[in-house]
């Protein structure tokens, strides 16, 4: 089943994102390879696809796991929430409906 999964940013959390995101894009490749992710990226805080130094207020991924509980813990274990990126995190089951 998909899951999507919100983060929020603390606040001026883009060295902190710089720092972390090695490790954070690695595991979403991972779920990539194994045909499981279909769609991730970050929340820019201003209306702009390169926010610079405003920087990002969270991220969405939206990825196929076992269980909820699966994703949970998949979320739980990001790098982005062990480098203190993420001030919240909530983990939903998502119904896919468009694109067909």
């Amino acid at each position: 089943m998909l899951y999507a999964i919100i983060s929020e940013d603390v606040s001026n959390s883009n060295d902190l994102r710089t720092a972390a995101r090695p490790a954070h894009i690695k595991r979403l490749q991972e779920l990539q390879d194994a045909g499981r992710l279909v769609l991730a990226g970050p929340n820019p805080a201003i209306d702009s696809e390169n926010p610079g130094a405003a920087g990002f207020t969270g991220s969405l991924v939206v990825a196929a796991f076992e269980s909820l509980q699966d994703a949970q813990h998949w979320a739980d274990t990001d790098p982005y929430l062990e480098g203190k990126v993420y001030a919240k995190t909530t983990v939903k089951p998502f119904k896919k409906v468009f694109p067909q």
